[in-house]
């Protein structure tokens, strides 16, 4: 299928509550939802420019819990990008996503050239700060990715998250900023073939 070769897969883990949905919906569609609804999984498309065109940012939201380790291993065989999320209010939930970090590394070889970008979200509850961000950028260097601290809540970096992870693909030269007319033209092909996407 020569369409999905033009997909640029982004998988998101964490721990359940952490806020790796709440997170996705604010970057997708700017919106922030206080009440906690489990994920099994779901799949979000964002048109970016890659490559001096446009390809579509497939976004999967992973479960929280390891009820679904099948799809877990489908999910990062699938993936190009990463995002481990914890909450800096729960230390649990950073050390949940080591054998996470384990498994990406054993499925993919290597992680030298997989961009992956450690996520703290919660920065906004700093009064119940559990890990510190000295702690986090430690466990970062140590699993070479990239850390940053985010809120959901009051979107704080969350459209740089992403920016940072695309700037992180080596093979591809990735961007969530597109020309206009472009976009336009990719949602009229989009209608054409009957794919879906979430604008």
């Amino acid at each position: 299928m020569p369409e999905q070769s033009n997909d640029y897969r982004v998988v998101v883990f964490g721990a359940g509550g952490v806020g790796k949905s709440s997170l996705v919906l604010r970057f997708v569609k700017g919106t922030f939802r206080d009440t906690y609804i489990p994920t099994v999984e779901d799949t979000y498309r964002q048109v970016i420019s890659c490559d001096k065109s446009v390809c579509t940012l497939q976004i999967t939201d992973t479960t929280g819990s390891h009820q679904f380790p099948a799809m877990q291993r489908l999910s990062i065989s699938k993936g190009h990008a990463f995002i481990l999320v914890f909450s800096i209010t729960s230390r649990q939930s950073l050390e949940e996503l080591k054998p996470i970090y384990q498994q990406v590394l054993a499925i993919k070889g290597t992680v030298e050239s997989i961009p992956i970008m450690l996520v703290g979200n919660k920065s906004d509850e700093t009064a119940q700060r559990e890990v510190e961000k000295k702690e986090a950028e430690a466990q970062a260097a140590t699993w070479k990715c990239a850390f940053m601290e985010t809120s959901a809540k009051t979107n704080s970096n969350v459209k740089e998250l992403f920016q940072e992870l695309l700037s992180l693909e080596k093979k591809r030269d990735m961007s969530l900023s597109i020309d206009g007319k472009r976009s336009g033209k990719q949602k009229r092909a989009d209608k054409l073939k009957g794919k879906c996407s979430i604008m």
